[in-house]
């Protein structure tokens, strides 16, 4: 039922929060020992970045950590997700431990529970160091998933005591297709065989790391973060709920499976295996996969996907909600092209949903779809849920006397978390909403005109200006959400 005679109330002690990315905001890329990670390498590459921006400075969170986390205080923040760059804690992924990257973090941590602000950790938000990529061809090795223990090892131990949540990786489902398929991410690779078979590396390194986290930190909760979205068939023709279906066991439960029961979903291993294409999964990787056990699930909510048959059993369904291909929006796109020709095409066409308004950048605004994922996600897997991203892009105007006013991010935000609430009163579990993001950021492959922060920071494409800190309006509505709790 859409409308429910009491609302459930957030509990007190939910993590109202935010979040970020080492490589978004750090910047000091080659500061205190650190060493580069295939970020650093890629946005070097001509035209893979807008305007070739890059991490370089980004927003220089490295040097104003105690600023920002001031801000964070002042905003009433319950907690604060960021991620550890691998190569500033072991420069060449795997060799000797920089103590001055631990030093940071470790400054980071504490100044973060001085302000009773509860530190989420991100182990691994894209950025592999580049050494390893030189040397093992990254996660296309499985020499890689030891030298990820070995940095989990590091932090745990150093970390443990003072952090109780940990999420291993951040949108397996992003930075395989991306990196691997698309060739939109690094390592700048364009083959299918290539990323199922880096994405099954990527699912051992995850197994194994939060097998070793239970046994550090056992006091402590941990989970990967997903990239979820609904599949919605386009009309009630069966054809078309079976093609959402089938993109929803290929966009979703392709990793979800695997993260909760050990198993990949039957049909599209078939279907890959058919193809050729399909990841090498040993005995003793079943074994390993299946000992596994998230504490909870990380979901990160932008939006979903609408489907219908797909175009080899019906080549002539209509095209009237064709949807165009985006390369820097990789929530259940289909590419179009002679990369369509595999795998999808055979299970379902990605189309456009006419019911849904679409944000600055083309994304669709779904805020019902996140209480639809929230529900989706616990019912089958009966696992707490964090909310680990949700936010709104946007090309925020600084205008007269340092004002800022995205009511459109209040808008967005207000109409997602009402949905939150209402999938919390419908029954699901749910520890913390994380916010994208608390500062402006480096957005991957948009530059930095693409703002998606409570706090306005005074840089643009062509240089770091002077960095200042403003909060947006959103920034004060937030504060005051907190306070009330609902």
């Amino acid at each position: 039922m859409n409308v429910l005679s009491k609302i459930k109330k957030f509990p007190k002690n939910f993590l109202w929060g935010a979040a970020s990315a080492a490589y978004q905001i750090e910047g000091a890329f080659d500061e205190d020992g650190k060493g580069p990670s295939i970020w650093d390498t890629f946005t070097k590459i001509p035209g893979k970045t807008f305007n070739g921006t890059n991490g370089d400075i980004a927003v220089d969170h490295y040097h104003r950590y105690k600023e920002d986390v001031r801000l964070m205080s002042e905003m009433g923040l319950k907690a604060y997700r960021f991620s550890i760059a691998w190569s500033r804690i072991i420069p060449d992924g795997e060799g000797t431990v920089n103590p001055e990257g631990l030093k940071f973090y470790d400054n980071l941590i504490n100044e973060l529970i001085k302000y009773h602000i509860e530190p989420i950790v991100t182990l691994y938000h894209w950025d592999i160091p580049q050494a390893l990529q030189d040397k093992y061809n990254g996660w296309e090795s499985r020499k890689t998933i030891q030298a990820f223990k070995k940095y989990c090892q590091t932090v745990f131990k150093a970390f443990g005591d003072r952090v109780k949540y940990w999420v291993t990786f951040n949108e397996q489902n992003v930075f395989t297709a991306m990196g691997y398929r698309w060739a939109s991410h690094p390592p700048n690779v364009s083959d299918v065989k290539r990323m199922y078979a880096a994405n099954h590396i990527v699912n051992l390194a995850n197994a194994e790391v939060i097998n070793l986290f239970h046994q550090m930190v056992p006091q402590g909760k941990i989970g990967p973060s997903f990239g979820y979205g609904p599949t919605y068939p386009i009309t009630a023709d069966p054809n078309d709920v079976l093609a959402a279906d089938n993109a929803d066991d290929f966009n979703n439960n392709w990793w979800l499976d695997v993260y909760c029961r050990g198993t990949y979903p039957a049909l599209v291993m078939n279907h890959l295996k058919d193809l050729g294409i399909a990841p090498e999964v040993t005995l003793d990787d079943e074994k390993l996969l299946k000992s596994a056990k998230p504490d909870f699930l990380g979901i990160n909510y932008y939006h979903g996907g609408t489907f219908q048959q797909n175009q080899i059993e019906h080549p002539d369904k209509t095209t009237q909600h064709e949807k165009n291909f985006s390369k820097t929006d990789p929530y259940l796109m289909q590419p179009k092209g002679t990369q369509a020709q595999t795998p999808e095409m055979a299970m379902f066409n990605n189309v456009e949903n006419p019911y849904l308004h679409k944000t600055q950048w083309g994304w669709e605004i779904d805020s019902v779809g996140f209480r639809i994922s929230l529900r989706r996600v616990y019912e089958k897997y009966q696992l707490p849920i964090m909310v680990t991203e949700n936010g709104l892009g946007a090309q925020d105007k600084l205008e007269d006397n340092n004002v800022i006013n995205d009511q459109y991010r209040i808008d967005y935000l207000q109409t997602h978390i009402t949905e939150m609430q209402r999938a919390l009163t419908d029954g699901v579990d749910l520890l913390g909403y994380c916010a994208w993001s608390f500062t402006d950021l480096l957005s991957w492959l948009n530059g930095y005109k693409k703002r998606y922060g409570f706090v306005y920071v005074d840089r643009d494409d062509n240089g770091p200006k002077n960095l200042t800190r403003i909060p947006k309006k959103s920034f004060y509505w937030y504060r005051d959400f907190i306070r009330r709790n609902s």
